[in-house]
């Protein structure tokens, strides 16, 4: 992968990189890209704000802005990021996440634990199948080791749901060009919670959704949603002063 990118890729762990490959290898054909890994250690508090500043500490100097892009809780942290520092930030896309932006598909493992009273491996074993619906990805022919990804970045994100308590967060769009990705068939973010962005989009900004694929629908239709990520880049480019100043960097750990 590029070490170089005018596209960066928020993610919220390392844990799901094999399903944000199949998009980030698409994009790389067209275009450079970074990915920025959020790492979170086990002396240390889940704290989105926290997140935030490590992104920030590795952009605030650099010579041009960038076209930022993530799914799921990388969404969460390039939106926040976006909403404080938008003089950083040429564009933002945000693929799965919804207009209540902590309310990840970490919520749906909680919400399985309260109601079914599961253990842990049941109740993300359900989330899972939530997610999928059957269609397992990436290692799916090795379900526990899918089970395994996901439960290692349940424990590893800057958000501080819990069986007691759900986090919530500010609400509302941001200041830059925007772009909402989803699918129409998500079990963790319905269709309505995607349409519920419309009232803070922009004229300039575009609200797209595929009729499939669920909530990782990047991985599965990698093509299709880097066509429709790159019309946006290019129409937004298109109504922006061109810079082509390369930003360094950007495939870093929580240090």
């Amino acid at each position: 992968m590029s070490i170089y990118g005018d596209i960066i890729w928020a993610s919220g762990s390392t844990f799901l990189r094999c399903l944000h490959m199949p998009l980030l290898r698409e994009l790389l054909r067209y275009r450079n890209v970074s990915v920025w890994e959020y790492i979170q250690y086990f002396d240390e508090s889940a704290c989105i704000e926290t997140a935030v500043e490590l992104l920030h500490s590795h952009l605030k100097n650099q010579e041009s802005t960038v076209n930022l892009i993530g799914h799921g809780i990388g969404g969460v942290i390039a939106l926040i990021y976006a909403r404080k520092y938008p003089k950083f930030i040429r564009s933002l896309t945000l693929l799965s996440v919804s207009t209540q932006p902590a309310k990840t598909w970490h919520v749906n493992y909680y919400e399985q634990r309260q109601m079914n009273a599961c253990s842990q491996k049941e109740a993300l074993l359900k989330t899972l199948h939530n997610i999928f619906g059957g269609h397992f990805p990436c290692n799916g022919n090795n379900l526990n080791h899918l089970v395994s990804k996901f439960y290692k970045e349940l424990e590893n994100i800057p958000l501080t749901h819990s069986l007691f308590k759900m986090e919530q967060l500010p609400t509302g769009g941001v200041s830059i060009p925007l772009m909402i990705c989803g699918s129409e068939i998500d079990n963790i973010l319905s269709y309505s919670e995607i349409n519920d962005w419309e009232k803070w989009l922009k004229p300039e900004d575009n609200l797209w959704k595929y009729p499939q694929g669920g909530h990782f629908f990047h991985y599965f239709y990698p093509k299709i949603v880097r066509m429709q990520i790159l019309r946006f880049l290019q129409f937004e480019s298109s109504n922006s002063v061109k810079n082509d100043n390369i930003i360094n960097i950007i495939n870093v750990e929580n240090v």
